[in-house]
């Protein structure tokens, strides 16, 4: 007979376009749900649901069994950690935090030290992969780094999220694995965005090629959802910021010189999301790519 401690009872911090349908999974699981957003109104729709909409971090996770966050970068995450209403002035504090953000295993090593000194409260990181119809089927794959004991614990949450969670190892081992993900990701989208370019200059109709491409071996969850996007010029609803992929790839730029690893595909494809960003399309859809080669 197991005798991991139950989990009855989540803070969710960050409802974003990842964030939203996770808490409401979570929600339909039958667990217990505090929620909080820096954007209020984003929090709206939670009212009445049966979950409850917290003030401030600490509110949200004061006396929760669970913290998870779902935020945008490492900055943010200190803020709702450490800020003066923040996470690690709860009491009780959660006994563990689960990140399902993305913010290197740096930042991540840093922050859960951090946060078990001033309250007790173990890590396990968890960045996802799956993109926002991932988290709304409860289909995510979770990458996760810490002690298999407390991954363990966390069983009852994946199972309303993911249809695969992966131990990668020791704590921040995730995030590791994480940014290796996001790099055949960011570069596959920036092949697909020339393919559609390319395809459109010699007079092909680009709407067919994902469906035509369907089943070989350029076909791609990326290709048919974000590719299918480009040809017909569907910008919205946003699925993917490219502001958040920058971020992620130039994190995996870090980790290639902290390794000495030499990876030109990646820095070309840094310099593709470097231009989207200096073109003013940082908050436009991923699929926003192609508007770099038509210009």
């Amino acid at each position: 007979m197991s005798t991991r401690p139950e989990i009855n009872s989540v803070a969710y911090l960050g409802l974003g376009l990842m964030g939203t349908p996770m808490a409401r999974r979570l929600l339909g699981a039958g667990l217990h749900v505090q929620v909080w957003n820096r954007t209020a109104s984003k929090s709206a729709e939670f009212v009445g649901s049966g979950a409850r909409v917290a003030a401030t971090p600490a509110e949200a996770a004061c006396g929760m069994d669970v913290a998870c966050l779902c935020l945008a970068d490492s900055s943010a995450a200190e803020g709702v950690l450490f800020g003066a209403t923040g996470i690690s002035h709860a009491d009780p504090a959660p006994r563990l935090l689960v990140d399902f953000s993305t913010i290197g295993p740096n930042a991540t090593l840093d922050l859960a030290h951090r946060l078990r000194e001033a309250c007790g409260t173990s890590w396990v990181d968890a960045p996802v992969s799956g993109g926002t119809r991932g988290a709304e089927m409860g289909e995510l794959v979770v990458f996760c780094g810490g002690e298999a004991e407390e991954i363990e614990q966390l069983s009852p949450l994946f199972e309303s999220l993911a249809r695969r969670v992966t131990r990668v190892g020791p704590l921040g081992t995730g995030q590791t694995l994480k940014l290796l993900n996001q790099l055949v990701v960011a570069t596959n989208l920036v092949a697909i965005a020339e393919l559609i370019n390319l395809g459109r200059a010699a007079g092909l109709d680009v709407t067919m090629i994902p469906q035509a491409l369907a089943g070989g071996f350029a076909d791609s969850l990326p290709l048919q959802i974000f590719g299918t996007r480009m040809a017909r010029g569907i910008r919205h609803p946003v699925l993917g910021e490219l502001a958040l992929m920058l971020k992620d790839m130039t994190m995996v730029e870090q980790l290639a010189q902290a390794q000495g690893c030499e990876l030109p595909i990646m820095e070309a494809a840094l310099t593709v999301y470097q231009r989207a960003q200096r073109a003013g399309l940082a908050h436009e859809d991923l699929a926003a790519l192609t508007t770099l080669y038509e210009r």
